[in-house]
């Protein structure tokens, strides 16, 4: 993501990029957290100085649940796009929470993330998780776009709501319980 930044979307916008995890120490069930982190910080360091006053890592405190949740809630209703490149996902928080959020997300076309987004309706969809100039073309454009961002991200908060909310799933369960009893009968 921060090379993606670096060459595809910081020298044709005024964006800056946050990369938000949690610290690792309190993350016990990751043993290469600190490793990525380390190899995350190393790459900051060597962005050219003008670039780096625009990448800012932020390590999420993790022993108060109601902090952390304050604070990532700031950092995605304060984001322009929320951006989730894994190369392996099953159902994406970090897309969910943003969509939730009524902002635009530029992920990798995915495991259950391709389920979670509409492309080009509700998100973006990148086609390959390391092609930079594809992902730096998504966010530039919706950067470019902000009124046809903001109907994406309407449209993604909708899309949470009516197919990944409790409600929703207590709807189809009472419906395959009907159906089930009626073909019994």
């Amino acid at each position: 993501v921060m090379r993606g930044f670096a060459e595809y979307i910081a020298p044709g916008t005024d964006a800056h990029l946050v990369l938000a995890g949690p610290a690792v120490e309190a993350v016990s069930d990751d043993p290469e957290g600190a490793e990525v982190l380390e190899e995350v910080r190393a790459a900051c360091v060597e962005l050219p100085a003008e670039m780096r006053t625009r990448v800012h890592l932020a390590c999420l405190p993790m022993d108060d649940n109601e902090e952390n949740a304050a604070i990532v809630n700031a950092l995605q209703r304060r984001s322009d796009v929320v951006v989730q490149k894994s190369i392996a996902e099953g159902f994406g928080l970090t897309v969910a929470e943003g969509m939730w959020k009524a902002r635009p997300v530029v992920a990798s076309r995915i495991g259950g993330i391709q389920d979670q987004i509409v492309d080009g309706v509700s998100g973006v969809l990148v086609s390959d998780p390391h092609d930079l100039a594809e992902f730096g073309a998504a966010v530039t454009g919706l950067l470019a776009d902000p009124e046809g961002a903001e109907h994406m991200g309407d449209e993604a908060m909708a899309r949470v709501r009516d197919a990944f909310l409790g409600p929703r799933h207590l709807l189809q369960y009472l419906d395959l319980l009907s159906r089930l009893m009626d073909e019994g009968a």
